[in-house]
């Protein structure tokens, strides 16, 4: 079996779910009628660093929020999939229209809904506080929980294992 390192340095494009691994999971839902999520600045600053290196990130999500799309303007994340039934199809979807191969994509979830996603791609992951069920779809666990530094934590094996960390953070 190959390593962690090994498979993460075929990574080509990284997709995320939001609410769970972005967020810690709460959403507020305001009386005007909006929603509030709760996202991590070091998760920011690893998709920011992945977005230098160029290497594509994704969020992928069964909800629909201006939010997310705000979220991903602030991390220079060009793809915002939204309102996601099906995150199988959708992430084949995707891998023929970026013409990626599935096994050099890496999809991170936290819930059952992320399941079908993590059996088409090479890089399946889940976060310390996911679902059982999905923990044991997944090649890697983060460390972190999802909303606390679990994406910084991929970006970071990504980025790592790919030989392009200390260049990109020598300059910080």
């Amino acid at each position: 079996m190959k390593s962690i390192n090994e498979i993460a340095n075929k990574i080509e494009l990284l997709v995320l779910d939001v609410d769970g691994v972005l967020t810690d999971g709460r959403i507020v839902y305001c009386s005007d009628g909006s929603d509030m999520k709760f996202f991590n600045v070091l998760d920011g600053m690893g998709l920011s660093l992945m977005a230098k290196a160029n290497i594509p990130v994704a969020f992928m999500s069964a909800k629909s929020s201006s939010v997310i799309k705000r979220r991903a303007q602030s991390c220079n994340v060009k793809i915002v999939l939204e309102d996601v039934s099906d995150k199988g199809k959708a992430i084949e979807d995707l891998s023929k229209g970026m013409n990626i191969s599935l096994d050099k994509i890496a999809f991170v979830g936290d819930d059952l809904v992320d399941i079908r996603a993590m059996k088409k791609v090479g890089f399946p992951i889940a976060v310390a506080n996911a679902a059982l069920e999905t923990k044991q779809k997944a090649l890697y666990i983060t460390e972190k929980s999802g909303g606390f530094g679990a994406v910084r934590e991929v970006c970071e094996i990504i980025l790592k294992a790919k030989g392009l960390w200390n260049e990109l953070v020598k300059d910080f």
